[in-house]
């Protein structure tokens, strides 16, 4: 087995060395730290396998991207309704009739 050795002291000068991430950070992004439930991340983790490879914190994030944007469109149907509710007998009439008949 081969004998493995540290490497020997050396001075190093970090006077002109910056602090911080090495690699930038994507515009539009934040790096944080989440927990999440173990059958989560493995399903996530499934799903990037059988896809042939990819990222699961990416499919993650397209996951609650797609949740907000069916909620938000949840919410405009919500709306529309209720103006269709509030509005007076005759107006809604007049929307179920046809471009020609107005």
């Amino acid at each position: 087995m081969k004998k493995i050795v540290a490497e020997p002291y050396r001075d190093i000068d970090f006077t002109d060395a910056k602090q911080g991430a090495v690699i930038p950070l994507e515009a539009g992004k934040t790096k944080i730290s989440i927990r999440l439930d173990n059958k989560v991340i493995d399903d996530f983790r499934a799903q990037v396998e059988r896809a042939g490879g990819g990222s699961y914190q990416t499919l993650i994030n397209d996951a609650l991207v797609a949740f907000i944007q069916q909620r938000s469109m949840i919410d405009a149907v919500r709306q529309v309704i209720r103006e269709e509710l509030a509005a007076p007998p005759q107006q809604k009439r007049r929307h179920l009739l046809t471009p020609t008949e107005n």
